[in-house]
Formats: C-alpha cells, sequence, structure tokens
C-alpha cells in the first residue's frame, strides 16, 4: 500500500486530494501541476489507489491492492511518453533499454489517446470509476491535444489525471477541463528529509546540485546520478580545470566526442553553480554563460570548449598575484 504520509511538502495538494474523496466529489479531471521530481507522480499513485478501492469490501480490496501494486489493474492506464521506432511507441526506458538515441524528446502521441479512448469505452472491470493516467501531458502533440479534449468532454464512468510543469503548458480548452491541483517545490527542510528516507542523503553534500535541483529531489537525485556519469577525466568544478594548453585542447575533445549537447549543457549550468556557490566569481560565470549561448546556437561544440578552457586559463593567469 502507498500511504500518504511519503508525500513531504505538498499540504495543499494532499487536502484538496483527500477532501475530494471524503465527500465523494471527484471530477472528471485533475491537472497536477507543478515542477518535476517534487511528488507528483506519487500523488497520482496515492490517489489511485484510493479511487480504485473505495466502496469494495475488504476482500476485494486486497486484491486491488494487490493488482495496483503489480502495475496490471484492468481499470488503470499509466500513459507515458514515447517514442516512435518501427512502427512501435516505445517509452523512455524502453528506448534506453534498446540502446535507441533519439534527438527529440519523447512526447504523448494521437495513438495512445485512441488507446486511452477505447480504454474508457468500457465499463470499469473491478472498480466503481476506471483511472487514466498521463505524465508530462505537455509533451501532447497538437493532434493528440485536440483528441483528449473530446474524451474529457464525456469521460463517462473515470477520472483523467493529467501531470504537467503548469497550466499554461497545455491548451486553455484542456485545463478548462481540468480541477488544479498545485504542487510546490520543497523548503530546504523538506527536501533534506525526502532525500535522506529515499537513502539518497549522499545529494546533500553537493550543493551546486541542490541548487539546480531548486526544491525538487526527484531533480537532485537525477542530477546525482548524472554527475556520476560522466567521464572520469571531466573535473567536478573549476578549480581542478587544466592550465596547460594540450590538457585543454584534450579535454575539450573529450567533451566534445563523448557527451551529447543536452549533456554538455547540463554541465555548463553544475559548473557555473558549483563556482558560483565557491568563489561568486562574475566573470568566470560570463565566460560559461557565453559556452551556453554557442552550445544552443550550433557553434561546433569541440570549438566552443576549447574557448571555453582557453579564456578560463586566461582569467586564472591573470588573477594570480
Amino acid at each position: 500500500m502507498i500511504d500518504w504520509s511519503r508525500l513531504i511538502g505538498q499540504n495543499q495538494a494532499i487536502e484538496l486530494l483527500q477532501r475530494a474523496l471524503e465527500v465523494n466529489s471527484i471530477a472528471p479531471a485533475y491537472l497536477f501541476a507543478g515542477a518535476k521530481g517534487i511528488g507528483r507522480n506519487l500523488a497520482a499513485k496515492c490517489f489511485c489507489q484510493d479511487l480504485l478501492t473505495r466502496d469494495r469490501s475488504p476482500e476485494t480490496r486486497e486484491l486491488i491492492l494487490k493488482r495496483f501494486l503489480g502495475g496490471n489493474h484492468p481499470d488503470l492506464l499509466w500513459i507515458e511518453p514515447t517514442y516512435q521506432h518501427q512502427g512501435k511507441l516505445l517509452t523512455a526506458k524502453e528506448a534506453q533499454e534498446s540502446n535507441l538515441k533519439r534527438k527529440a524528446p519523447p512526447q504523448i502521441r494521437i495513438e495512445q489517446i485512441r488507446e486511452i479512448t477505447n480504454f474508457l469505452s468500457r465499463p470499469p472491470l473491478e472498480s466503481a470509476r476506471s483511472v487514466v493516467v498521463i505524465e508530462q501531458a505537455d509533451t501532447m502533440t497538437e493532434s493528440a491535444a485536440n483528441a483528449l479534449l473530446k474524451t474529457l468532454e464525456e469521460p463517462g464512468k473515470a477520472t483523467l489525471i493529467l501531470i504537467a510543469p503548469s497550466p499554461s503548458s497545455l491548451l486553455p480548452t484542456l485545463v478548462s477541463r481540468c480541477q488544479h491541483i498545485p504542487f510546490q517545490r520543497l523548503s530546504e527542510e523538506n527536501l533534506a528529509q525526502v532525500l535522506r528516507s529515499n537513502g539518497q542523503a549522499r545529494v546533500l553534500n553537493y550543493p551546486a546540485i541542490l541548487g539546480l535541483a531548486q526544491g525538487s529531489p526527484g531533480e537532485a537525485i537525477a542530477a546525482l546520478e548524472f554527475l556520476d556519469s560522466l567521464p572520469q577525466d571531466l573535473p567536478r568544478s573549476l578549480s581542478k580545470f587544466p592550465l596547460k594548453l594540450s590538457q585543454a585542447l584534450e579535454l575539450a575533445k573529450i567533451i566534445a566526442q563523448t557527451l551529447d549537447t543536452e549533456t554538455q549543457l547540463w554541465y555548463v549550468s553544475y559548473l557555473q553553480y558549483e563556482d558560483w556557490q565557491r568563489r561568486r566569481e562574475r566573470s568566470i560565470l560570463e565566460i560559461l554563460e557565453k559556452t551556453r549561448r554557442q552550445l544552443l546556437a550550433y557553434v561546433q561544440p569541440r570549438l566552443v570548449w576549447e574557448c571555453t578552457f582557453l579564456a578560463l586559463a586566461k582569467l586564472s593567469t591573470a588573477q594570480k598575484p
């Protein structure tokens, strides 16, 4: 059983959802809006669990919970963004397991909305209502969003939960049909509590990662995993960058050959936070910001990093007494 107590720092969202359950006033559609990694998915699981087990006998409730936790409940459909590959739709996890690399991010596609329509065309089998959860609903293609709009107009005995960063990330016509459940970024205290309770206390030793996460435990954990996955040759701090020309050129080559553009941009952000929290040197931030702009402008990455390291080395030499 998934306990609501695991949802830290989201008192308003919990109160709104539990109140709806208490007074039996369940909306046809909800929008769980907030930053990634702050508990929207966990709240959706808690809410789905309670919706599916409502008004069931203890024996049936136990069976429903078992199927729900096993991910095979017949009245629950959980939709994730997908890639299209050789006529098949693959989630990001499935694409990674198949070693497929895509430049464009995954999307919620019209084929998945049709799956939702078919799913809701039949009555619920075990529970009082069917439940559909759409992760990253903001990635819907235009055709998918328009198709979903028709479904929201007549959902039948069902509740749909859309998970997105904000109401502005969806079509206004979709938002108008959903009850808004706001999720907030966590305070430093709540962030630390979540990280410790999930066995991720090591993240607290990285101020730059905590700065990048901006109150999102999920983002903080993902950022540390990201940092750990970088080639060992890459410095984790600007204080460790080489000053010799040959070393700087070799490091630029490694970055350009091993990291895609998205990862390089993340690395720039990490270095900015790390150095700002340590030295607060504006000139260094300006060099790295120029690096970011050039990468976004599709300048040849190796050349960008060569220029970056040379500029950093020149600045470091000039600052020496």
